[in-house]
């Protein structure tokens, strides 16, 4: 026959699911097992015999299975069958005597069933069979200690020690003895046990002798627990130190009262174990501390434990100096000088990879504290030049330099009364690296001593070596003054305002301007006035002029003051800069306010310009539009191109007021008819 059909069934049937539903069916196919009621013996030998069958086929089948061994036995013993129980565990036994499950449930049928006898025979030979097994010790002690069979369960712990258990099984037997006050027999248990801890090194742990020590005190043996503490600390020694022991043993001695001795351990502690491994032990000390310490003692391990964080912080990052600037500002102001320097060596000897000013700046402030910790508080002036000496030799002077290093050194030597060396380490500065700041340092230093040719000398190399610094030029010319050397002063003046270069010749001008007005010398302040108004037609030169004739105090003051603004208001009529004219005007009105006549005042009010408002359009830096601003802009009379625009802007103002009168008028039509009427 063939199949019409092929296509695919719309329900499809996997192999899995066949095979759980020919399981599913067998099960119910199954009829349920018989109730069984034995009514007398024979029944009951007849189901004895077929379970033994069954059992037995079970264990010939696979003899390794023990889990088959325990039910046969255990069926047995639920018949009272105890011999034939017992057979069977033996013959399981000789299949497999290391199982552990074997022996334990052997034995407790025994004692289940009051062997006391078989039971200790059972468990002998399982702790000489596996003398590794702690669970078998466990069980055979807590037998005859329930058995009350106290010398027995001692004989079984000391075999069990024989065999150097582990840290729980020394204690079980310990804590046996305490069960029955047997204090003398627990503390040889525990010297027998530190015993093996020191020969053996099976349990070298420090919790072990903590134990020992807390048992001793806990019995008020408060001198067998200081020893035993003792003991422990020699034998940790300082290579194996750990602050569990040392915290313990300190608050032994807190409870005892001792709190000298308190002290001296925890800080023998701290001063040996590695501080990333003493949290706990300052967090006690602190504590302890607080509670019976003086102020004293609480800044002691207040101070300890900020070492310790910075101590971390400098390992981290050595080049980290702001952490050194802490680190050592702690460390002075409470350690001894040989621990300052030795952390001062430590932190400059981080010297900045980089040969860069700007990684130095920080560093080199290490120097100077360096310096002036010795000089200061150590009161060590041969240190102090070290000091000083060996950073100067450090830094790289022909890349940078520091102006300061030098200036406290020479400092330094002038307060040690040693004046040729400050000026040998000055005159070294300049000659190695030139800087400003050092020739003033040294010029201030010898005019403090008032070696005012050595003054002359030094401005003189000054600026050679820097020519266009104003101030310079203007402070040589005022010592030159001061000395009475008018002449040398006026010439280094010119000699000033020659150079091609400065860098304030504003504040030049003026000085020298100031200079020949204190001395009274009006002409040659004028011509000072001319030659500068040549090299700048600035707005506030003109009034400066016209102030100075106005001050010069003479008949003619008034007149030469209303020329120079005569003369300023010509220049300035081509200037681009309508501000500074209209500044000019202000002046010059102010002027004749005060000292002017009617005529001159309505000239100068004729003079002043309008102020208007203009628009201008606006471009962005790409070129497009970016609208329009307002601004005001300056219209002056005396420009004759602008006066057209100042009769257009007058006609404009009239015309805006008529017909702002205009529109009054139409506001107020009533006014106009009482006026026809009156």
């Amino acid at each position: 026959s063939q199949v019409k059909n092929k296509a695919p069934a719309e329900v499809q049937i996997t192999a899995e699911q066949l095979l759980r539903e020919a399981k599913e069916r067998e099960l119910e196919l199954l009829p349920p097992p018989p109730q069984q009621k034995i009514t007398d013996v024979e029944e009951l030998n007849d189901y004895k015999l077929r379970k033994r069958k069954t059992f037995e086929d079970n264990i010939r089948k696979n003899r390794t299975v023990i889990s088959n061994w325990i039910k046969y036995a255990q069926w047995e013993e639920s018949l009272k069958e105890i011999q034939r129980a017992r057979s069977i565990y033996e013959r399981a036994l000789d299949v497999d005597y290391r199982n552990v499950t074997l022996w334990l449930k052997y034995a407790e049928m025994e004692m289940k069933n009051r062997q006391v006898n078989h039971a200790r025979n059972i468990w002998d030979r399982a702790i000489t069979t596996l003398p590794r097994v702690n669970q078998f010790w466990y069980k055979y002690t807590y037998m005859e200690e329930m058995l009350g069979n106290v010398a027995g369960s001692r004989q079984v712990f000391e075999r069990w020690m024989e065999w150097q258990p582990e840290e729980q099984a020394w204690h079980s037997y310990i804590n046996f003895e305490l069960r029955y006050k047997e204090v003398d027999r627990a503390r040889t248990i525990y010297e027998r046990y530190i015993l093996f801890t020191l020969l053996v090194i099976v349990h070298p742990d420090v919790k072990n002798w903590i134990k020992y020590a807390r048992f001793e005190e806990k019995h008020s043996y408060f001198a067998h627990a200081r020893k035993v503490y003792e003991r422990a600390v020699e034998f940790f020694g300082e290579e194996h130190m750990d602050e569990h022991l040392y915290v313990a043993f300190a608050k032994f001695e807190e409870n005892q009262k001792e709190f000298e001795r308190v002290r001296v351990i925890y800080k023998y502690a701290l001063d040996r174990i590695p501080k990333q491994e003493a949290q706990n032990l300052f967090k006690n000390y602190t504590i302890f501390e607080k509670k019976f310490g003086d102020r004293r003692g609480i800044e002691d391990i207040i101070v300890s434990k900020r070492r310790f964080q910075y101590e971390e912080e400098v390992k981290a990052n050595p080049h980290n100096y702001d952490a050194w600037f802490d680190y050592l500002r702690l460390v002075e102001s409470d350690t001894d000088a040989e621990t300052v320097r030795e952390v001062y060596e430590r932190a400059i000897a981080n010297v900045p990879p980089i040969q860069e000013k700007r990684h130095w700046k920080r560093y080199i402030y290490l120097w100077i504290n360096y310096a002036l910790y010795e000089e200061l508080e150590a009161k060590a002036s041969k240190r102090t030049r070290q000091v000083y000496q060996a950073c100067i030799e450090l830094i790289p002077h022909k890349k940078f330099t520091f102006a300061k290093i030098w200036l406290l050194y020479a400092q330094f030597e002038i307060r040690q009364k040693n004046l040729p060396l400050a000026r040998r380490a000055l005159g070294t500065s300049i000659g190695k690296c030139p800087k400003n700041k050092l020739f003033k340092g040294y010029i201030e230093l010898e005019l403090q001593l008032r070696e005012f040719d050595r003054c002359r000398k030094l401005y003189e190399k000054f600026l050679e070596f820097a020519p266009e610094n104003c101030t310079s030029w203007i402070k040589f010319a005022e010592l030159e003054t001061i000395l009475g050397d008018i002449d040398r002063a006026r010439a280094i003046y010119e000699l000033a305002i020659g150079q091609p270069r400065l860098d304030m010749p504003e504040v030049l001008w003026k000085s020298y301007i100031d200079f020949e007005i204190e001395q009274e010398e009006y002409e040659k302040t004028r011509n000072l006035y001319r030659r500068l108004l040549q090299r700048t037609q600035h707005v506030k030169v003109w009034i400066s002029f016209a102030q100075f004739e106005l001050s010069a105090g003479r008949e003619e003051s008034l007149s030469r003051c209303r020329q120079i603004y005569e003369e300023a208001n010509k220049a300035m009529r081509n200037c681009e800069e309508k501000e500074e004219r209209v500044m000019l005007l202000e002046s010059w009105r102010n002027f004749e306010e005060e000292f002017g006549t009617d005529t001159t005042k309505e000239r100068i009010d004729k003079l002043m310009p309008e102020k208007i408002k203009k628009r201008r359009k606006l471009q962005a830096e790409d070129g497009s539009d970016a609208g329009w601003e307002e601004y005001y802009d300056y219209i002056f009379p005396e420009d004759t191109a602008n006066q057209p625009n100042l009769k257009l802007l007058a006609m404009a103002k009239l015309w805006k007021k008529q017909q702002q009168e205009s529109e009054a008028a139409e506001m107020d039509p009533d006014k106009d008819i009482d006026e026809s009427q009156s």
